[in-house]
């Protein structure tokens, strides 16, 4: 049995239901890049190009000898700072007197600075942070300043710290406990977390002083 061609008239129909669906779509992706147009003009245009991060950066703060100290004054030797409060029940100072023996076992202490950062002025002032910083018996720079310093500070290091209420203290303070390096050129090399083997922070304090 042969197969009969379809009827020309059949054909026409055809041909022009594809031209017909061509067109429909031409149309609708025409509309689809007008549109967007037309609802970005009213926004600011995004920057060309990637935006690079910056972290830490430069800041004048209280020693505890109630002088102003500057970021400057870290130029050339690697540094770690830690964010805290005299206050702090054992977090703080666990952290610190850990630091302490970590930059022995790596070098000595004069290898590495370590910066301590109150979170909490309006508690720690100069005298404070200097008495709380000569309590681990090694070189430790305690610093303060007003509350503005203070939260600039903690912006430009990415700093978590808040208050929140305590049975004993009234008031206690919740805080980022990871500590940050520098290496010698103000650049941000690591962190030491606070559950990180003593073997891991170690190894990357020969590197950041060698």
């Amino acid at each position: 049995m042969t197969e009969k061609a379809p009827p020309k008239s059949g054909l026409k129909q055809v041909r022009l239901l594809l031209w017909l669906l061509v067109v429909v779509a031409i149309a609708g992706a025409a509309a689809l890049l007008l549109i967007p147009r037309e609802q970005t003009r009213s926004q600011p245009q995004a920057t060309a190009g990637p935006v690079k991060a910056s972290f830490g950066g430069p800041f004048i703060l209280t020693g505890g000898d109630g002088k102003p100290f500057s970021s400057q004054a870290l130029a050339g030797k690697p540094y770690a700072i830690y964010f805290g409060f005299t206050r702090c029940g054992d977090v703080c100072p666990t952290t610190l007197s850990r630091l302490v023996k970590l930059r022995r076992e790596a070098a000595n202490d004069q290898a590495l600075r370590i910066l301590f950062v109150t979170i909490d002025p309006a508690n720690d002032g100069p005298q404070e942070v200097g008495q709380y910083a000569d309590l681990f018996n090694a070189p430790i720079i305690g610093l303060t300043g007003s509350q503005a310093q203070i939260d600039r500070v903690k912006k430009q290091y990415g700093i978590f710290a808040e208050p929140v209420p305590h049975a004993a203290m009234g008031k206690e303070m919740e805080h980022t406990a990871t500590v940050l390096l520098f290496d010698r050129s103000g650049q941000f090399a690591g962190t030491i977390a606070p559950a990180e083997p003593d073997a891991d922070a170690l190894a990357k304090l020969k590197k950041l002083v060698g």
